[in-house]
């Protein structure tokens, strides 16, 4: 499987909002974020599902990309919050994992780049940065762990996608 980590655009900045969860993108955020997107068509790729943090600013990333027709579906994960639970989160794509799917979450910094460090290394070195609305692409192993044995194929930012 080949899951695609994605950090959430360009947000209102901490403090705007009482509740951080409620920070939405910027008009450049937004702007950036289909420029992404529209990248990602080009270069032909399209992904069986889409998963996004609940906090605002990830979910109107996700939907950029799905309203660029990059995914037919979209879905919530509470794992992919900051915090999350990587091993709850993977164990909810099981059933992609052994069709090969092609997958992108939205989420957060710096858990992301944890994420991808622990399916790499199998522990985290907090040595991956992904910029707002950057991208690192895994490929997950088939079967077994994916902790400690998933290759990464794709580091970019998103300069280079827009």
């Amino acid at each position: 499987m080949n899951l695609y980590l994605m950090r959430h655009g360009l947000a209102i900045n901490r403090g705007t909002y009482v509740e951080d969860g409620d920070r939405p993108l910027t008009a450049l955020g937004k702007k950036k974020t289909a420029q992404v997107g529209e990248h990602l068509q080009k270069i032909g790729l399209e992904f069986d599902l889409i998963v996004t943090s609940p906090l605002v600013r990830a979910r109107q990333t996700a939907e950029i990309l799905h309203h660029q027709s990059l995914s037919r579906d979209l879905e919530i994960s509470p794992d992919l919050a900051p915090e999350g639970n990587l091993s709850r989160f993977l164990a909810g794509l099981a059933a992609y994992a052994k069709s090969g799917a092609s997958l992108i979450a939205v989420g957060h910094q710096p858990d992301l780049g944890n994420w991808a460090e622990m399916l790499i290394y199998g522990q985290i070195k907090e040595a991956i940065v992904l910029k707002k609305a950057g991208i690192i692409g895994l490929q997950l192993p088939d079967t077994g762990d994916a902790i400690g044995n998933s290759q990464i194929f794709w580091l970019t930012s998103p300069k280079l996608l827009s």
